[in-house]
C-alpha cells in the first residue's frame, strides 16, 4: 500500500481575475473554485487517477477539516486523518491574474500527544509499503520530524519518498530514502550555487546520492526532468509541449507518476517518462490532471 503524509492540509480557494490584483480596492473575480490540497494529498489524488490506491495521512481540525475529509471521500480517496481537538484546517487563497498571488493560512497546532497518535498509525505499515513525505512541516513541530519518522521505519523495509527542501531534505539522507525529488532551483540552493546545465545538476544529484539517497529525481519545469537512479545511470526526459496554466501540484504529480510507473513496470526510465507526463499534464491544466490529460501528454513524448 502507498501512504502519503500531509501535516498541514488545506482547502485552496482559487479565484481568477481578468485584470491585475489591485490592493486597497474591490477586486471582482471572473471565476472561482476550490481544491482540497496539500502536497501529500495531491500525490494521493494523482496516484488514484493513475489507478493506484493510496491512503492519505495527516491532521485535520474544525469544520474546514470535516469539509476537506468529506470532499476527498467523495472523490474516492482513502484517508486516515487524525482529528485535532482545536483549531481549524487552513484555507489558502490563490489569486490568478497575469501572475499568481497566494495567501496561505497557518493551520492548527499539532501537540506531542497528536504525534504519538501518528506514530501508532505509522507502526501499522508493512514491509514493502511506500510512504511519501511531502512538503514543509508546521512551525509547531520539531525540525527533525521527518528524520524521526524515517528512523522509526528504517529497519522495516518501508520505501520512503521525500519531496522537501533544504535541511528538511538533506537531513533524511542518512536513512536512505528510496526517492527524493528536489527541483533544479532547490537542488542548487542546497549547494549554494545556480545550476545551469545537465552536467551541473547531475553533479549535485550525485553528491546527494553519495550521502544516502537511492534515487534522485530533479524536476526542471519546462525543461523536463533528470533522474539519477540507484545504479548510477542518468536518465533525461524533455517536457512535452503545452501551455502552462498552473504551477500548483505539478511536482506532486511528477512524484505520483514516477511511483506509479515504477510499480507498473519496475523500470526507472519508464517511471521517469510517466512522472514527466503527469507533471506536465497538471502544469497545463487548471487543477490536478486526470488520466486522459496524462495519456495525451504521453502521446506527445
Amino acid at each position: 500500500m502507498i501512504y502519503t503524509m500531509t501535516f498541514n492540509p488545506a482547502i485552496d480557494y482559487v479565484v481568477h481575475l481578468e485584470n491585475h490584483l489591485q490592493p486597497g480596492k474591490i477586486n471582482r473575480c471572473t471565476d472561482e473554485t476550490y481544491q482540497f490540497g496539500g502536497k501529500g494529498i495531491n500525490v494521493a489524488v494523482m496516484l488514484r487517477n493513475l489507478g493506484h490506491d493510496a491512503i492519505a495521512l495527516g491532521f485535520i481540525a474544525g469544520e474546514t477539516g470535516s469539509w476537506l475529509q468529506k470532499g476527498l471521500h467523495n472523490m474516492g480517496l482513502l484517508t486516515d486523518f487524525i482529528r485535532l481537538p482545536s483549531g481549524m484546517t487552513r484555507i489558502n487563497v490563490k489569486v490568478k491574474d497575469k501572475e499568481e498571488t497566494e495567501i496561505n493560512g497557518s493551520g492548527p497546532v499539532i501537540s506531542p500527544a497528536d504525534m504519538k497518535r501518528l506514530y501508532t498509525r505509522l507502526d501499522a505499515l508493512k514491509s514493502g509499503d511506500i510512504l511519501v513525505l511531502a512538503g514543509s512541516i508546521p512551525a509547531c513541530l520539531a525540525s527533525d520530524t521527518y528524520e524521526k519518522i524515517m528512523r522509526r521505519l528504517a529497519v522495516r523495509n518501508i520505501l520512503v519518498a521525500v519531496d522537501a527542501t533544504r535541511d528538511l531534505l538533506v537531513n533524511v539522507l542518512p536513512y536512505q530514502p528510496f526517492l527524493i525529488k528536489p527541483n533544479s532551483h532547490e537542488l542548487g540552493e542546497i549547494f549554494g550555487r545556480e545550476l545551469k546545465s545537465d552536467r551541473e545538476i547531475t553533479e549535485c544529484a550525485t553528491k546527494l546520492q553519495e550521502r544516502g539517497a537511492r534515487n534522485v529525481l530533479v524536476s526542471m519545469a519546462k525543461d523536463g526532468a533528470l533522474l539519477l537512479d540507484e545504479t548510477g545511470k542518468v536518465h533525461r526526459m524533455a517536457a512535452p509541449s503545452g501551455k502552462v496554466r498552473n504551477s500548483v501540484g505539478a511536482g506532486d504529480s511528477m512524484v505520483a507518476g514516477f511511483l506509479a510507473g515504477w510499480l507498473q513496470t519496475g523500470s526507472y526510465e519508464k517511471a521517469l517518462r510517466l512522472g514527466t507526463a503527469a507533471g506536465s499534464a497538471t502544469a497545463c491544466s487548471l487543477g490536478l490532471a486526470g488520466k486522459e490529460e496524462i495519456d495525451a501528454m504521453l502521446a506527445k513524448m
